[in-house]
């Protein structure tokens, strides 16, 4: 019973972990994109992850940005398990697969595959749009509470601390804006407002609106690219479904209906 305990925590502790690692592109747990296919405790401890994108030629950079959260999520485990994270059905598996197995970190294969690209630069525009993406969350959750546009622009971090939302995604991203706030502005005191731009500047109320507008199209964007990525994973690795006794067109276009035996005569 004990060791089955262990077994139950630590699964727990690796999807909690897991679920902590974020599509950089869209700010979602790779979890709930499913993105994760397996993640399984071995009887040993060790850990071994198979991990799959939403398409064969989805971009090199998000799957090592992607790829680099999930080793930092298992580096932190709590019983410090060596593990095996596997990259399946993607134009750069064999690559990525085969470093990883050899031990170069994703930092080596990355600088292979990226040519000329600039990880710390992706990172920075990803967080930016994390940031924003939150931050207008937060700030459509204030409006529709009834705040004035000067109440929110002044709210200092004690105040926002002190905001409760009723379940919905101003509750969810509340806490998330929090802490890209803190790691963007890791200075920041009790005092200080809390809504501010990406540069650090303070909004003037004049200008709400149309930050607001701008904000908007980060939101639109980000989820319009989730809605693609959720449904080309669906279609891409769905069973064969059947309708009405016969395959859906989905199933005939993505080439997975067998071919039907011709009648013995």
């Amino acid at each position: 019973m004990a060791t089955a305990g262990v077994s139950g925590s630590r699964e727990k502790e690796l999807w909690r972990r897991l679920g902590e690692v974020n599509d950089p592109e869209l700010d979602e747990a790779i979890t709930e994109m499913g993105f994760v296919e397996r993640a399984e405790v071995k009887g040993d401890g060790n850990v071994e992850v198979d991990f799959r994108l939403p398409t064969y030629w989805c971009s090199p950079n998000f799957a090592f940005l992607m790829l680099d959260g999930v080793r930092k999520a298992l580096d932190q485990l709590s019983w410090s398990p060596a593990y095996r994270v596997k990259l399946h059905d993607h134009m750069f598996a064999e690559e990525v697969n085969r470093g990883i197995e050899v031990g170069r970190t994703f930092g080596d294969i990355f600088a292979e595959l990226a040519e000329d690209k600039d990880i710390d630069t992706l990172r920075e525009t990803f967080s930016m749009k994390a940031f924003k993406r939150r931050q207008e969350a937060v700030l459509r959750g204030l409006r529709e509470h009834g705040l004035t546009d000067h109440e929110i622009l002044g709210t200092d971090l004690t105040a926002y601390d002190a905001v409760r939302f009723a379940p919905g995604e101003a509750a969810v991203q509340k806490p998330r804006y929090r802490a890209a706030l803190l790691e963007r502005f890791p200075e920041r005191q009790a005092g200080d407002p809390v809504f501010v731009t990406w540069e650090g500047r303070q909004i003037a109320p004049a200008a709400f609106s149309a930050y607001l507008a701008e904000l908007r199209g980060v939101r639109v964007n980000m989820e319009f690219n989730g809605a693609l990525c959720r449904g080309l994973k669906q279609t891409r690795y769905k069973e064969l479904g059947v309708v009405d006794g016969e395959p859906t067109l989905v199933d005939f276009i993505m080439d997975r209906v067998p071919a039907r035996s011709a009648p013995a005569v």
